[in-house]
């Protein structure tokens, strides 16, 4: 009886092992219906010609369309898109670099003017002239130069004279009580008339040549001021004569229309005019051939290349007149792919015209004038790059495309050729 009850408990077991692995293998026969890569017996093959042909040139449209979207991927897009400038009491810098082969530095100068025509007086620089001799090669140090003139004003300069003044008295006071003390005197230099106090001194030519400009007079007769006689202003400017000059640096000024020249002579404003003297000179011959090397307004950003960088102008005659239009657009760069943020800059278009001028009748001033203007439409530059989430996507759409048309071709020649071969078949039992 213990035999019988044993056995039966050992077939009662079986059975539910066997109902288990039953469900088991149900599942995953049901699970395989879902397969969308059903397997063929390798005995099944059959290779082709056309197969392989088909194959090697799937592999090489594959391998040429994968180069292609990685150079796509690789490489940098970018938008543009244009809007209403609406920026309002800004500044902007203006970059430059030119080189008068045939004019000293003696001679030419720098001035900034907006578009009423008045002098620019709070435009803070950095420009240097560069002396050059003949062959173009330099001869000294670059020396910061004044925009529109040394800006002297007259109540600082009495104010400092005062001090100085109330300082000898000082010293003179004390060397009264000392025996042994001698107080020194300074000379004061005569202005010829141009002076704006009565306490103002001109000790060197270039400060009786500034009272002049300030008073607005001609500086007719530099042999005649005792101060450039000694100095040998007319000797230097003869000495200087074939020389050149380089002016580079930049300027800050106002987001207003305006203009900026290279002209002979100081500037002074004589009324409402706008003068440059140029009678110390005693020529009428201002070759004014230049070199631009660079000129841009605002920072050098990717894909912007400045019209007027590499231009060069010889002129032809004795005095002449070269005249630059500048469209200044302003433009907002902004790199989002490595997120450096925005740079604000401007873009420019330009237009040119030359007039010979004659310096001796006075209508037109000798020089190279560049007069800009500003947009109202702003363009912003937004480069980006595409996301490796799209290049993945691209990549595996190229391979699952190429070899799905690759099957439906070579599936196609294999029928194809099958067919006709048993056409030809039949036309030879026939």
């Amino acid at each position: 009886r213990r035999g019988r009850g044993h056995e039966a408990r050992r077939r009662a077991m079986g059975k539910g092992g066997g109902s288990s692995t039953a469900g088991g293998d149900g599942f995953m026969r049901s699970l395989q219906r879902f397969d969308a890569f059903p397997k063929v017996n390798e005995d099944f093959f059959q290779r082709t010609l056309s197969g392989g042909v088909i194959t090697l040139v799937a592999t090489i449209v594959v391998a040429v369309l994968f180069v292609s979207q990685l150079r796509v991927f690789m490489a940098v897009n970018t938008d543009y898109e244009l809007s209403v400038d609406s920026s309002r009491g800004e500044q902007m810098r203006i970059h430059l670099d030119v080189t008068f082969p045939r004019m000293p530095c003696s001679v030419v100068s720098l001035d900034v003017m907006d578009v009423s025509g008045e002098q620019e007086l709070d435009v803070s620089h950095d420009i240097f002239k560069r002396r050059l001799d003949r062959r173009g090669k330099p001869i000294a140090a670059g020396e910061k130069d004044a925009v529109n003139g040394n800006k002297v004003d007259p109540e600082t300069v009495a104010a400092r004279r005062a001090a100085e003044k109330d300082k000898e008295s000082g010293n003179e006071t004390d060397a009264a009580n000392d025996d042994e003390r001698v107080a020194p005197q300074k000379l004061c230099g005569s202005c010829y008339g141009s002076e704006q106090t009565p306490e103002q001194c001109c000790n060197t030519c270039d400060e009786v040549r500034e009272a002049y400009r300030l008073k607005g007079w001609a500086f007719s007769d530099p042999d005649g001021i005792e101060q450039c006689a000694k100095e040998g202003f007319s000797e230097n400017l003869r000495l200087q004569s074939d020389e050149g000059c380089k002016i580079y640096g930049s300027l800050d000024v106002n987001k207003v229309a305006g203009n900026f020249h290279f002209a002979p002579g100081k500037s002074f404003q004589h009324g409402n005019m706008h003068v440059h003297d140029l009678m110390p000179f005693r020529t009428k011959k201002f070759d004014m051939s230049h070199k631009i090397t660079k000129l841009s307004f605002g920072e050098a950003i990717p894909g912007v290349v400045n019209p007027l960088d590499g231009v060069k102008r010889d002129m032809q005659g004795d005095a002449g007149m070269y005249q630059y239009f500048l469209k200044v657009v302003p433009t907002v760069f902004t790199k989002k792919s490595r997120g450096v943020g925005e740079t604000s800059t401007n873009q420019f278009s330009v237009t040119d015209h030359f007039v010979s001028v004659d310096a001796e009748q006075g209508q037109h001033l000798p020089g190279v004038f560049f007069f800009y203007d500003l947009s109202p439409i702003k363009v912003n530059i937004v480069e980006r790059r595409d996301s490796v989430f799209g290049f993945t996507t691209n990549l595996c759409a190229i391979v699952g495309g190429v070899f799905a048309v690759s099957g439906i071709l070579d599936a196609t020649v294999y029928r194809g050729g099958k067919a006709l071969r048993k056409k030809i078949d039949l036309g030879k039992q026939g």
